[in-house]
């Protein structure tokens, strides 16, 4: 396992909260030569400790009112035929493999319940091979720092 220190985890737990952050602005913030960063973050991105920059969208200006997890059953020598329709479903934007009750876990983004129902029923539902589906709707959502990071961070006092 690759070492890294607490000036890496750092810079990761601030591209965690800002991946937009500027590295100037970076710099006053961790008290740290913005060279000395830039060369930091290129080097966490050679390593691939860093896979992308990203950007988190308001799924409500784009009408997705409906955010929700779908478990589902599946015959297992159906597998690959599966995962390819439903990766074909608009509406599903990741697939999990999992363990535990459920096969896959879909995560699926509708406009209101009335296409939820129509997804789960008509596309999802209908795909040769899936013995039963259990659908979970996303009342709220909080997000936390991620204790990975935090935890090898000294506090500064």
């Amino acid at each position: 396992m690759e070492k890294f220190d607490e000036l890496d985890l750092k810079i990761l737990f601030e591209l965690t909260k800002n991946g937009n952050i500027s590295v100037p602005t970076l710099s006053k913030k961790l008290l740290t030569n913005a060279s000395v960063l830039y060369s930091r973050i290129n080097r966490l991105v050679k390593k691939k400790l860093i896979k992308k920059f990203t950007i988190e969208i308001d799924e409500s200006l784009l009408g997705i009112s409906v955010k929700t997890s779908v478990g589902i059953n599946r015959d297992p020598k159906l597998k690959e035929q599966i995962h390819t329709k439903l990766l074909e479903i608009n509406e599903v934007v990741s697939l999990y493999e999992v363990t535990g009750r459920f096969d896959i876990i879909l995560r699926v983004y509708t406009r209101d319940l009335e296409n939820l129902h129509s997804v789960v029923m008509d596309k999802i539902g209908k795909i040769d091979g899936i013995q039963n589906t259990e659908t979970f709707v996303e009342l709220q959502k909080t997000d936390k720092d991620p204790d990975y990071l935090i935890k090898n961070i000294k506090k500064s006092s």
